[in-house]
């Protein structure tokens, strides 16, 4: 007998279906589609990240910081810095290095010291110069610099978020 359902929803040709299954049962993330787009691989990162974590050092505390809860990274000073909705927690790593590792884990490079989480990104608006500011979900708004908005573009057009 099938599990009861947890929610059902259809949009945008793609049907979401999240059924509850009992703690003896694996928990299990099935795609099915015509074919593998970008829009399927971009899902496919962001399930394989939200198990991700690394090391965020707030003053001599170190937290496990899950990948899924950064908006956005940051390098100043020779330092970079990892922000959540409500923290900022320092990184022990060079922002090309996080960029390296987690690129295709929905983050992308908007600046010359900063790298966002695509998938907190509430809405974008271009603004002077051929930049663009992103809103993210936390209120706050960030400028992607004009070299990056090709890219930008690029993954917006093709579904990425």
């Amino acid at each position: 007998m099938p599990s009861p359902f947890i929610c059902s929803e259809r949009g945008d040709g793609v049907d979401v279906i999240v059924q509850q299954v009992g703690r003896s049962q694996p928990q299990q993330v099935v795609i099915q589609c015509y074919e593998v787009t970008d829009q399927i691989k971009s899902i496919l990162r962001f399930i394989r990240s939200s198990g991700t974590t690394l090391a965020g050092y707030q003053n001599e505390r170190i937290t496990q910081l899950p990948l899924q809860d950064i908006f956005y990274i940051e390098a100043v000073e020779g330092r970079v810095f990892a922000y959540t909705a409500g923290q900022v927690f320092e990184l022990k790593c060079k922002l090309y290095e996080f960029e390296t590792l987690y690129q295709g884990e929905q983050f992308f490079r908007c600046g010359k010291s900063m790298v966002v989480n695509l998938m907190k990104i509430d809405s974008v608006t271009p603004i002077l110069n051929g930049r663009f500011s992103a809103r993210l979900f936390n209120g706050e708004n960030i400028i992607i610099s004009r070299q990056y908005v090709p890219t930008l573009k690029e993954l917006l057009s093709g579904g990425m978020l």
